[in-house]
């Protein structure tokens, strides 16, 4: 784990931005067009601890960005070059664009000053997408990672952040995936090779030392 010292530098809110993965109620909602991935995300306590970030976030004026995966119904643009892309086409739910699945789900609050960025291809919320050149115009130096899931959209964000130059932060207890175990296993043998490792609570601590006070 970081030291207290190394996460107040990275975690400061002026440069650095919250990402969230594919919350939305599609993929981790109660009508998940992936049962065993939303059952994850919420047994594990995942889902909740996003929205403790998107909420502290909010207070302190770091700014949050909400990646978001969807398809058209007539599926242009989408990819079709990957087995998981042909199997995500037959799944009962789909992520259509302007429909319920593609919200963000519950507890986590979208606030108005939150950005959403949707994505109608790849399987990387940062490639090919706004997601770069909004943090640059931003000024974010640090890009914190969570949602799901750990099997692939999470891995696939971390490595981009890094070759875009970001320092990629990720509270570990923020992120899920199916099995149970993979989780883990990827944040220990892939993610902390190139990622700053945390945990929910100690970046909520590092932001509440690092709240700016309110004007008088």
């Amino acid at each position: 784990m970081p030291s207290v010292e190394q996460l107040l530098e990275q975690l400061d809110p002026a440069t650095t931005v919250l990402l969230t993965v594919e919350c939305q109620q599609g993929v981790v909602g109660k009508d998940s067009a992936l049962p065993e991935l939303a059952a994850q995300a919420d047994s594990s306590g995942a889902l909740h601890k996003v929205a403790r970030l998107v909420a502290g976030a909010h207070e302190t004026g770091v700014q949050v960005l909400h990646a978001v995966a969807e398809r058209r119904p007539d599926g242009r643009g989408a990819n079709h070059n990957a087995r998981l892309f042909r199997a995500a086409a037959r799944l009962p739910v789909q992520q259509l664009s302007g429909t319920t699945a593609v919200r963000i789900a519950p507890p986590i609050r979208v606030a108005d000053e939150d950005l959403v960025v949707r994505r109608l291809h790849g399987l990387s919320p940062i490639a090919g997408t706004d997601v770069d050149a909004l943090l640059r115009n931003l000024g974010c130096r640090t890009l914190v990672v969570t949602g799901v899931s750990a099997n692939v959209a999470i891995p696939n964000a971390v490595f981009d952040a890094v070759n875009h130059g970001y320092t990629a932060v990720v509270p570990q207890d923020a992120i899920a995936g199916v099995p149970a175990e993979y989780t883990p296993a990827m944040v220990r043998n892939t993610l902390a090779l190139v990622a700053t490792i945390t945990t929910t609570d100690d970046v909520l601590s590092c932001w509440k030392r690092l709240r700016r006070p309110t004007p008088a």
